[in-house]
């Protein structure tokens, strides 16, 4: 089923490649080793795809939402972590290049479509749990700079980024809601590492705690005024976020079945001779499953599209979109393995990965029920906060 648009079917195509040659191979050590991908990344790096949302005139691809989901989907389906970790450098970029100025471009923008410099979020704090457009991290004033102090959590691609968007306090007394983000480069002084957290699933995402004492940063590596972020966080932060997310999901979701299918065309009973994809309830259960795959992967583009021509009903659209893909991917992942029974049902296994990863989805905040709370207000009219 043709979902991807026309026009990104060729850079489709560049990722594929990689994914396929590259990201398949090691996706087994990176699970097993919770080893975060740099493979991955050199390879993103040298077929030019990191600059995905960056300018061209500095270099970059110059894409939306659409090639975000396309991108993410394509790559989920041989390593989710590295999905899941190019995923969070795009969006980095993305926030960066909506408020950029021409100082923050050269430094920042232009690395990036290079392939020399990756970036991250670093918004979740511990005391807000899914509500990341919240933050206790101090942002103040000191002479013509700012100092930072505060602590984040699960910060993907960890120590291996070379520059984070950090979520702060506006530095002057804000409403609830309003922070300032701020450029925060890798070799700032003051910057420590928690230890990585050891997941379950999607391990080689190097997810970890960022602790930050009184770290200065200069005033050019604000991103856009202080405070205004509460709109940057609907508006950017938040659709190219859960973009990335619907995306690796349904690659997730798309992997299990397309491996499930493989193993019940292959099995066949010694007593028989039959496959098992000859019983009525397998090809039901495929028909099933394929059909809430390609419903997941149609309201992700279709929400992107939506996102790519500024349409006002995107952020609904984008908000259900990642509830839809999570959901598939559980549900998917959960019935794949039983179709591939105890051969999938072993350390190491493929379909047992795609299981553990596809169960991020409903504990990676914001968790479903928020994002449904969150676009029924919208369908209603009313303040998302």
């Amino acid at each position: 089923m043709k979902v991807i648009p026309a026009r990104l079917r060729s850079l489709q195509a560049r990722f594929a490649t990689v994914a396929e040659e590259v990201l398949r191979p090691h996706a087994a050590r990176v699970d097993q080793e919770a080893q975060w991908p740099a493979t991955s990344f050199a390879a993103l790096a040298d077929a030019g795809l990191m600059g995905l949302h960056v300018p061209k005139r500095l270099g970059g691809l110059e894409e939306g939402f659409s090639a975000l989901v396309m991108a993410t989907e394509t790559l989920a389906q041989d390593c989710a972590s590295s999905a899941l970790c190019y995923g969070m450098h795009c969006v980095g970029s993305a926030v960066i290049a909506a408020k950029a100025t021409r100082d923050q471009e050269e430094r920042y923008l232009a690395p990036i479509a290079q392939g020399r410099h990756i970036t991250t979020l670093a918004l979740s704090e511990s005391a807000h749990g899914a509500h990341a457009y919240l933050a206790d991290t101090e942002l103040r004033q000191d002479g013509p700079d700012y100092r930072v102090r505060g602590t984040k959590q699960f910060v993907t691609n960890g120590s291996h980024a070379d520059s984070y968007v950090v979520s702060t306090q506006a530095s002057e007394p804000n409403e609830q809601g309003e922070f300032s983000c701020v450029l925060v480069d890798k070799t700032a002084t003051g910057l420590s590492w928690l230890e990585p957290w050891n997941g379950m699933g999607l391990r080689g995402n190097s997810s970890r705690g960022l602790r930050l004492d009184d770290v200065r940063v200069p005033r050019a590596n604000r991103l856009g005024d202080e405070g205004d972020e509460v709109w940057y966080f609907f508006q950017i932060v938040a659709p190219y976020f859960l973009t990335a997310m619907a995306g690796t999901y349904n690659g997730i979701a798309q992997a299990a079945l397309a491996n499930a299918l493989a193993h019940v065309r292959e099995r066949t009973f010694s007593h028989s001779g039959e496959s098992l994809a000859r019983a009525d309830m397998i090809q039901d259960k495929a028909g099933v499953l394929w059909t809430r795959v390609q419903q997941a992967r149609l309201l992700a583009y279709h929400a992107a599209e939506l996102a790519d021509a500024n349409d006002p009903d995107a952020l609904p659209a984008i908000l259900a979109s990642k509830v839809g893909a999570g959901e598939t991917a559980v549900e998917v992942a959960t019935e794949a393995m039983a179709l591939c029974g105890g051969a999938a049902y072993r350390e190491n296994a493929v379909q047992a990965r795609l299981l553990r990863d596809a169960h991020a989805a409903p504990v990676m905040a914001p968790p479903s029920a928020l994002l449904r709370l969150w676009t029924g207000r919208l369908l209603l009219g009313l303040p998302i906060l």
